[in-house]
């Protein structure tokens, strides 16, 4: 899609380019291709030579994300507590949503903190949970459609230490906190910090968010904002550990889109696959021109060394690994009725082997293992910025 459209996307966007949004392109471009060098092996099994192009690494690239996956879950493995997980999503509603395309590491971050903060609040409330939890939040900017909608996935687990970490308190079987409480709390947060940001001017508003560069504009924005319901919702627990670990792997290192979602690449445009969730779910296929269609993808590029996943709570990375060798100890000397959710250590090497098994090279006959016998290194930024590219028109 980009060698074919790419050109013609650049110069719809003229100097308006994404910091990032060129080196995603090229990146993007030469995945799996002779710009980046190559290994031949043969294989132990059937003797078959074959030639395997590099990867390009790039977070946003749809092809390249199971080495990084398979690394990061691996970490994540022993961190897993033997309790039920629950799945909390926070989302920005599109009058403020918008406010992020001119401020995407100002507006995620606030997204990333009002959420983390609403979720230990109410929990640490007696009236709620009264515990101290921990929270793993993954970040999503894109719908279904590829537009843009900004929104948090949190994964926490059901239940947290109490004042004095003496004792585990467990939340109820099916139920973890009450999520108008949270919506209205995060609402609240969300646009007091808003309004704090536009006050000392950490905020840009150019191009057709420049009206709100205004206090009365921007004050009747967050009037707007602040009288609707903001979506929080709940879904239902994981259940154990193993469980908790298929669904990190199918949610913390996605992109805007997965290649089994590309029906069609014509002249025209380009014809995907996608859910309907206003329909019921239902899976419908859409349409778009190629320009379009990169324009939507290259939205959701994040800025230079934007962290996109994040912990907090009992996961913080200052504690994390003493609060939850103390949460180990207290839960296991606790026989109540979630005692039976323990996984079984070969299950979980199990899971983690077949998500790491993604990225061994693997023979396309038969499957068995290559054995190297040639390659041309990856070459340096330089190098590759100097190829000529579709879109290089000078």
């Amino acid at each position: 899609m980009i060698r074919r459209f790419g050109a013609a996307y650049v110069q719809s966007r003229g100097a308006k380019l994404l910091p990032g949004e060129e080196r995603a392109m090229q990146d993007l471009l030469a995945c799996r291709t002779w710009r980046l060098g190559y290994h031949i092996g043969e294989c132990l099994e059937c003797g078959e030579v074959q030639i395997s192009y590099n990867s390009c690494r790039n977070r946003h690239c749809p092809k390249c994300q199971g080495a990084a996956r398979a690394s990061w879950l691996a970490a994540r493995q022993a961190e897993l507590l033997p309790v039920s997980y629950f799945h909390v999503v926070f989302t920005l509603p599109p009058e403020i949503a918008k406010l992020a395309f001119g401020n995407r590491r100002v507006l995620y971050d606030l997204l990333f903190q009002c959420a983390a903060e609403t979720l230990l609040e109410v929990a640490a409330d007696p009236k709620h949970l009264g515990a101290q939890i921990g929270v793993l939040a993954v970040l999503h900017t894109w719908g279904q459609n590829l537009n843009h909608h900004p929104h948090v996935h949190c994964v926490v687990p059901g239940g947290g230490l109490n004042e004095d970490e003496s004792e585990w308190v467990a939340c109820r079987k099916n139920f973890f906190l009450p999520v108008k409480v949270l919506s209205r709390k995060f609402r609240g947060k969300f646009l007091a910090h808003l309004k704090a940001k536009h006050a000392n001017g950490e905020l840009k508003l150019t191009g057709s968010l420049a009206p709100l560069s205004h206090p009365a504009a921007f004050g009747r924005l967050l009037t707007q904002a602040y009288r609707k319901e903001w979506v929080v919702y709940s879904k239902p627990p994981f259940g154990g550990p193993e469980q908790t670990l298929k669904y990190l792997a199918r949610y913390t290192h996605r992109v805007a889109i997965s290649n089994a979602r590309l029906v069609e690449v014509s002249d025209s445009g380009v014809t995907f696959t996608y859910k309907d969730y206003a329909a019921g779910a239902v899976r419908k296929t859409m349409t778009l021109s190629g320009v379009e269609f990169l324009r939507r993808f290259f939205t959701h590029l994040l800025p230079k060394g934007f962290v996109h996943i994040r912990s907090y709570g009992l996961l913080a990375n200052r504690h994390r690994q003493s609060k939850l060798a103390l949460c180990c100890e207290i839960l296991s000397q606790q026989r109540d009725e979630e005692a039976d959710l323990f996984a079984r250590p070969c299950e979980i090497a199990e899971a983690q082997h077949a998500e790491s098994s993604e990225s061994e090279p693997r023979c396309r006959c038969c499957g068995g293992h290559l054995r190297g016998l040639d390659y041309r290194p990856r070459p340096s930024r330089e190098m590759l910025w100097a190829l000529p590219w579709p879109w290089d028109t000078s």
